[in-house]
This record gives C-alpha cells, structure tokens and sequence, in this order.
C-alpha cells in the first residue's frame, strides 16, 4: 500500500492489524473497524493497547460496523477509501462455504459504495478457500468461495494476487472468528487484490454517411458491430497494439522491398452486385448485407472525369476512418476470385466490405513506378511510409533477391465478416493489404513467405503451401493471413502478389493476449501497457485475473425459415459481446407442425468487464426477449 493514502479496515479482531498498519503506512489516513460491541471487543489481551497505537498514530477506530452495510454507518457518510481491507473474512463456527460466500457478496456489494473510482479491495483468504489457480493446491470449484465471482456481483475483478506478508508486519497476531483464541492458518494465505470494472457499453445503432463512387448514403451500421468503428487504433499517433503490429511488420518487409501505405480515407460500404466477386476468399453469405436510409447523388460523372474530387463526409463519422484509398476507375479493378452471389445481392445492396481488396488501386509496374517518380507528387503519397523504387536505393532493398525486384503498396482498415459467435472468429478485425507487381510470380510468393515466417515463426505463425499460394496459420486460431497472386496485371510478363494479414489475431499471438476481445477494450489499464511501444513478444498482463465462464442452454421453436445469422446477431447484440462461443447441440423437426426446434449451448465469458452468474443469467434473459421479439421465435 502507498502513503498519503485513505484506508478502511473492516472485520478486525485484535486489531493489531491495524496497528501495524499505522506503523508502516506512516501518513495514510487508516480508519479500523470491527462488529463487535467496545466491551466485548476490549476482553481480548492486547487489544486496548493496539487501539491505543492506532489513536496515537492519527487514525480512528470504529466499533460495530457491519462490513456488509458501510452505506448505513453514519460514521462512513461522505467518506470514500482507496482501499478497503478485509481480512480473512468468516461467518463463524461451521458455517459452510454457501454461507461465507454469501458474506463475500454482500460485503463487496456495500464496500463499492465507500470505495474511490481508482480504488482497491484487498481480501486475505485462507489458501485453497478463494478458487482461483492461484491456491495451490486448488480446491474443486464449488467447495470454494469463488471470491472473484463474488467480486463480479459488485462489478469488481480480480486484479492481482500475492502471498499475504504477515511477517513483514510487527506485532501482528492472527485470530479466529470474534477474536477467538485459535487462529486462521496463515501459511501459504493469499490476498486478492480487486479493482472496479467499467461497465458494460450496450448495443446501439449508429448512422454513417459515407460518400461511395460518386453517392452520399447514409446507412445504420448493425447494433452489433457499434462498437468496432471509429476508433483510430491504425492513426499515426496509435500506440495500440494492432498498429505496432503493423508496424512491425511492414519495417520487416522494407528491409527487402520499398513499402508505401496510403493513408486517405475509404467508405466502409461496397456496392454489392458490382464488388463483392473481388473479395478474394469471402463468400457472400459471410458480408453484412446494408440497405441504405438515404441516397443522393454527390458528384456528376463530368466532375469526376474533371478530377474533382468529393468533399469530405461529416468529420463525425469520416475523419476516423484512416483506412486506406478511394479507388479510381473500374478499370484499375480485376477479379481475384469468383463465388456464386445470391440472387438478394443482385437488387442493388451494398455490404460492409469484408476486404480491402475492392477498394485497393492497382499497383504500378516498375516501369510505371520509375516514371511516376520523376513526377510530381501529391501530399498523400508524402506522408505515406514509402521508398521510391530508383537507382541504387531500390538495388540495395531487392539486391539479394534473385533478380526479383518491384515495391509493395497498401491499404490498412477495418473489415466485417459476418460469422458464427466463435472464440477466434471476430465479426469485426483490421487487415493489412499490401500488393506489388512483379516479373515471377513463384520467386516471389516464396521471397514473401521466407521474409514472413521470419517475422513471424518465433511467435508460432506456420507457412503452408498450396496451389493458389502460401497459407499463414496458427494455433489456436487458425488461419492469420495469406500471400496469393491474382494474375491481373495488364502487362503480360508480371503479375500482381497480393498479402492479407489479420491484425488482430496477429497481435493476440505477438502480445499473448487470451481473448482477441481485449483489443476493442475501452479499459485505459489495457491501452496503458502499450504506451512504452514493447516490442512483440511482450507478454500482456491480464488486469483482470481467472474471469469463470458461464454456460447457458437456450431451445427455441422456429417456422420453415430460419436465418442462423440473425441468430448469432442478437447474441452479439443481447450479451455486450460476453458471449464468446455458440454451439448447435441438438434440433428436432416437429412431424405434423411446419416448426423445428434448435438447441444452442452459449458460453459467457469475459477478461474485459466483470461477469458472475447474476449478470450472464441477465444478458441471457435479454436474448431470449430479442429473439421472440425480432424473430418470431418461441422460446421453450
């Protein structure tokens, strides 16, 4: 504990806690209480002189103050604590763990009410009694007190454990229960250290406006995906961990080719019917579908022959979005792959883009890259990070690379997949799309996958190859990227290689993150360790330790029809992204109704906010009424 701090200790026995603490803590403002009436609690040897010392050394000593109603003890009114301290809390005699656990809640349940906003709870325990990894040997889940979901009641979590130090306290006696003689067993003890979670963010439509080829539209972004747009974790004065990925990434592949990221600004919409065949890899059933609210025409097809360009959208819902380049012309544009599109995407919808792959220029040849050299250049193309492809600069970059030679260029931004709720399949993720014209397609694709699982091997990513070009893998996630040659060039002696990188999974394997969720966390604690840029390979510390995940079947009936992909939305929606695994256990078709009943077994679990059983049992109450609501479905 720090000096100059305020801090309340509740359940002492003797005291003598307190005392040493005064002792220690010299200039903290300590304030000791205890249940017990003054003359009961003066029976015990050495108490009166341990109130003594904590009178003399300014603090304040308290008796009957129920640690589970500090808001009604007048005493505490209009006093906040940065810590409030309880150790080895106990109801009294064999009274259970059902019971103990009971006094856990309701105590961190009134402690908040007197805790500061950047506060602390300390609770001591007993080894094996908390249920977290850290009591060793650990009791099985429900023989223990389950202090941090306890602790989620109160929208506490557990932010720290450590032995607890009675040795380095003078004078400290531990007692029992009401300052019995026989005392807890202190050995091997552990105190748990609780900080506030912030609260949960709900679910609420938000209105874009976006200018695309040449329209303004203005759409709603799906409630579920709120929460994933504009928040800048790619700008240039980002310290977050998706863009010291990037960076990383792209300084390692300029030691071999010149690299050059754009940095204007594109729309989050594709036109549907005309754009989605140049996702590469992304099926249609896998893009949120939009129907725009409102479409004006924004600039006539001679203003943009003239080069005028449109002017920006409202900086409320453009200026954020530094994803990449508008691009130019449908000729610049090639198919890199084909899928079937369904007859819905031939009516004029636009789709939030699953890939940047659409809205990425052609890149120039070297022939053109020398020639636009020369020329002028616009302020964009200045403040990208790029080396220009000339003279002796550009021999040195690709000088050990077999005669292979040509430049990288990109785009970076945010894409959607509209996925099953999975562990590791995010509805919502950054890519980095880098793109280069070269003469061999084969010594290319295999300079590229060398340089990559150089980067990228130490933290477990593996190069497969197959036919359509190299795979980047790893475990548990699966794939995190690819390198493929899309055959578009207009020049027949080149071809263009593109590599797509997943960001975010890449950043959960570079930092040892547990869960891809904590990127999008608000938390100032998570962001706050990435300030100092750590280089990847920096194992990320959890501020919220062993969150307990939650298990919840739901069984509803359904008409002929079922979309599973509304489904896995209202999920989404309804648990304020707590939920982070869905899975079909059972479906029975009714055999004289045109009705068919679907199982789901959903797993809440959260590192970001506070979970116990109360709030997932809560969100799951709140899907089951979207679900009848939005749906139609009856829930059984």
């Amino acid at each position: 504990m720090s000096p100059s701090r305020c801090i309340l200790l509740v359940g002492e026995g003797n005291f003598s806690f307190s005392a040493s603490l005064c002792k220690s803590q010299a200039g903290s403002s300590v304030t000791a209480t205890c249940l017990q009436h003054p003359e009961e609690a003066l029976r015990h040897e050495g108490v009166a002189g341990n109130i003594q010392a904590i009178k003399d050394s300014g603090g304040t000593v308290l008796f009957e103050v129920d640690c589970t109603k500090l808001g009604e003890c007048a005493s505490l009114q209009g006093r906040v604590f940065d810590r409030v301290v309880f150790n080895f809390p106990h109801c009294g005699r064999k009274s259970g763990v059902k019971k103990n656990r009971e006094l856990l809640k309701n105590f961190f349940l009134s402690c908040v009410q007197v805790l500061a906003e950047d506060g602390e709870v300390h609770v001591s325990l007993c080894n094996g009694q908390g249920g977290t990894p850290a009591d060793q040997p650990k009791r099985e889940w429900h023989n223990s007190w389950q202090v941090a979901t306890m602790a989620a009641e109160a929208h506490l979590i557990l932010s720290a454990v450590r032995p607890f130090e009675s040795e380095n306290l003078q004078n400290y006696k531990c007692t029992g229960y009401r300052s019995q003689d026989k005392g807890f067993h202190v050995e091997k003890a552990l105190l748990h250290v609780f900080t506030r979670s912030l609260p949960y963010t709900p679910a609420h439509v938000v209105q874009v406006e976006e200018v695309v080829r040449g329209e303004k539209v203005l759409y709603s972004m799906p409630a579920e995906l709120s929460d994933y747009v504009f928040r800048r974790f790619l700008s240039s004065d980002s310290v977050h961990p998706v863009k010291l990925v990037q960076n990383f990434l792209l300084e390692g592949l300029e030691e071999k080719w010149p690299v050059s990221l754009a940095t204007e600004s594109v729309s989050f919409l594709i036109a549907a019917k005309r754009q989605l065949t140049f996702c590469c890899g992304t099926h249609s059933s896998k893009c949120y579908l939009i129907r725009l609210l409102q479409r004006d025409l924004f600039t006539s097809e001679a203003d943009r022959a003239l080069g005028h360009k449109p002017e920006t959208p409202p900086a409320s819902v453009a200026s954020d979005k530094v994803d990449g380049i508008r691009c130019k012309g449908d000729e610049r544009l090639r198919r890199a792959c084909f899928f079937d599109v369904d007859a819905e995407l031939e009516s004029g919808l636009y789709v939030l883009r699953p890939s940047l792959l659409p809205q990425m220029k052609e890149p120039p040849t070297n022939e053109e890259a020398t020639a636009d050299s020369a020329g002028p250049r616009d302020e964009s193309e200045e403040s990208s990070r790029s080396a220009e492809v000339e003279g002796k600069a550009s021999d040195e970059a690709c000088g050990d690379s077999n005669g292979v030679t040509g430049s990288l260029s990109g785009v970076s931004g945010v894409v959607f997949r509209n996925l099953p709720v999975s562990l590791w399949a995010p509805p919502a993720s950054h890519e980095l799309l880098l793109r280069g014209v070269f003469p061999s397609e084969r010594e290319t694709i295999k300079l590229l996958g060398r340089k990559l699982e150089t980067l990228l091997a130490p933290y477990g990513v593996s190069i497969v190859t197959e036919d359509e070009g190299l795979h980047l893998t790893a475990q548990p996630m699966g794939s995190v990227g690819k390198v493929f040659a899309d055959n578009t060039s207009d020049n027949s002696s080149y071809v263009s290689i593109s590599i797509s990188l997943n960001l975010d999974l890449l950043a959960v394997l570079l930092y040892s993150l547990p869960d891809w969720r904590l990127l999008w966390s608000r938390d100032q604690r998570f962001l706050r360790q990435f300030l100092p840029r750590p280089p990847p390979g920096t194992p990320f510390r959890p501020f919220s330790l062993f969150p307990e995940p939650f298990s919840f079947d739901i069984s509803l009936w359904t008409g002929p029809e079922w979309d599973e992909k509304k489904f896995h939305a209202a999920v989404r929606e309804a648990s304020r992204g707590t939920v982070e695994h869905v899975k079909l256990i059972d479906t029975f078709s009714h055999p004289d109704l045109s009705q068919t009943s679907y199982c789901y077994r959903l797993v809440y679990h959260s590192h970001t906010h506070a979970l116990s059983h109360k709030h997932a049992l809560k969100f799951h109450k709140r899907l089951e009424s979207l679900l009848s609501s939005r749906l139609q479905v009856i829930i059984r």
